[in-house]
């Protein structure tokens, strides 16, 4: 009993000679708390959907192919991808436009610049990463960089099974091998696609990318 009533008092002793760093620990930790439970509600949040608000004329343009216009100047003082990019860093709207901007790049044959964004998008879901890493091939192959590009062609075939998009980059990445001079690994890609996509629309004429493969050589 005399044991217990030492060690509690040692305990009391400890609590009241550390009382200052305990409590201060405690209310630090309550501070970040809460700070970060305003910051969602009353920072955050807002942010997010004014982001949204200002990224919505310039998907419009982008939708009318109209790329140089989304990227840059939508319209009537609208912000285009780039704009949102630089004033909402950190929300999604912005993550989003990173998207949108590689593409646009994409389309208008800057492909330095379409990877750079689509490297910096952070992709989500079960589409967007097939997407995102196609379009990062297509990008890389443009620049004859193509080691990059059957690398994000092959993040893009792994990433989700998708019925459409699946087998229209295991075909892209087949060519890019054959390109390479790698039949093996072409014929692999093709081999894919008519297994697991034969009704697709890059299923329904694989044989004969295969045939090719296999009488060339055949023919060696």
């Amino acid at each position: 009993m005399a044991q217990q009533q030492q060690e509690g008092s040692k305990t009391l002793g400890f609590f009241e000679e550390n009382q200052k760093v305990i409590l201060g620990t405690i209310t630090g930790i309550l501070i970040l708390v809460i700070g970060f439970i305003l910051y969602h509600h009353l920072i955050r949040k807002p942010r997010e959907a004014e982001a949204a608000n200002a990224i919505y004329v310039a998907e419009m343009q982008f939708e009318r192919d109209s790329f140089e216009n989304a990227l840059l100047n939508p319209g009537a003082g609208n912000m285009g991808f780039l704009d949102v990019i630089d004033e909402y860093k950190g929300t999604s709207a912005a993550n989003l436009a990173k998207y949108y901007a590689g593409i646009s790049y994409l389309k208008l044959g800057r492909y330095e610049a379409a990877a750079s964004y689509l490297e910096d998008f952070k992709a989500k879901g079960k589409v967007t990463p097939i997407t995102k890493y196609g379009a990062l091939g297509d990008a890389y192959s443009e620049m004859e960089q193509y080691d990059k590009a059957i690398s994000a062609y092959k993040k893009a075939v792994n990433s989700n099974r998708n019925n459409f998009l699946t087998p229209y980059y295991l075909k892209k990445l087949g060519l890019l091998y054959e390109l390479q001079g790698n039949h093996k690994e072409a014929l692999a890609a093709y081999q894919r696609i008519k297994d697991d996509f034969p009704d697709s629309p890059d299923g329904l004429n694989i044989e004969k990318y295969i045939d090719n493969i296999t009488y060339n050589q055949g023919a060696k």
